[in-house]
């Protein structure tokens, strides 16, 4: 459960930076939230690969 957790944490990271690009128009907030969406985007990719190895070894 530790790998949702920080899967938690880093959407929580990026809450301010979503509010001050969508509600305020804060350009670098915007890439800030770029950023971590990619930072999420390969934290997605490593626990899929973690989940399908052990899936992979129960085998």
């Amino acid at each position: 459960m530790s790998r949702f957790s920080e899967v938690k944490d880093l959407i929580m990271s990026l809450e301010g930076d979503f509010e001050k690009f969508y509600e305020k128009g804060n350009q670098a907030a915007g890439t800030r939230v770029r950023g971590g969406m990619q930072a999420l985007k390969t934290l997605a990719q490593e626990i899929r690969t973690e989940i399908q190895d052990k899936k992979n070894q129960s085998k």
